[in-house]
């Protein structure tokens, strides 16, 4: 199973190094970071895919996520 966010961010330097600082949150919550896009005609939105080992620990992280005032969506996915 994957999970694609999207996310806004007014700075992806920024963005990136915050992001970067916190790779093992995301390993507590099953994740592991597939690939990240950011728009060619809005830097400032991110597209992250990640591989979910758990998927009830990935929506909570999620869900804590968009707590802290992240401007962030994402979508539970499998292969067709």
């Amino acid at each position: 199973m994957q999970l694609l966010t999207q996310m806004k961010t007014g700075d992806f330097a920024a963005f990136k190094s915050a992001f970067d600082a916190e790779s093992e949150k995301r390993m507590n919550a099953g994740l592991t970071l597939m690939q990240m896009w950011h728009d060619a005609d809005d830097p400032g939105t991110v597209l992250c895919l990640f591989n979910v080992n758990d998927k009830a620990r990935a929506k909570a992280w999620l869900d804590a996520e968009r707590q802290t005032g992240s401007q962030v969506t994402g979508q539970f996915l499998k292969t067709a």
